[in-house]
């Protein structure tokens, strides 16, 4: 069982293309950030602790590592959102991170907003400023049957 508090702790990751929208959304979205435990991969991690003017808790840069640390954070209830400003107009060298961080996030049944609009909603909802249980799937099947 995960119980999402009501500070939420916030993994925020942009593609190189994709730093300069996910900064600016973060600076318009800057009062209801402040009030939530935000972290990053490395390069966007420090252009958004300049921009919001907000600590910002840093993993490695994606290439590097970054992306499966994150991945890690949320396999071990360490993270409750993820809101990930991907490119899906240019391939990336470390595509299957990002494919994996990806998986993480919908096997762990977190908040994942992977554009603007949806991070908006995400940010927006209610549900972001009060404590919330995810459903987890029973995953004790598949579990049963690797041990087998």
């Amino acid at each position: 069982m995960r119980i999402l508090n009501t500070v939420k702790r916030i993994a925020l990751v942009a593609h190189d293309n994709m730093k300069d929208e996910l900064i600016q959304w973060a600076t318009t979205n800057r009062e209801a950030l402040a009030k939530h435990s935000l972290f990053a991969t490395g390069t966007t991690g420090t252009l958004l602790e300049a921009a919001l003017e907000q600590p910002i808790a840093k993993f490695l840069s994606g290439p590097l590592g970054g992306d499966q640390q994150i991945g890690a954070s949320i396999a071990e209830g360490k993270l409750d959102v993820l809101i990930f400003f991907w490119d899906p107009m240019e391939a990336q060298p470390h595509d299957p991170d990002i494919k994996a961080l990806l998986r993480v996030a919908a096997t762990w049944n977190i908040p994942t907003a992977c554009n603007r609009s949806t991070a908006d909603f995400m940010l927006t909802s209610p549900l972001m400023f009060s404590e919330y249980q995810p459903t987890l799937p029973d995953y004790s099947t598949y579990l049963n049957r690797l041990r087998k």
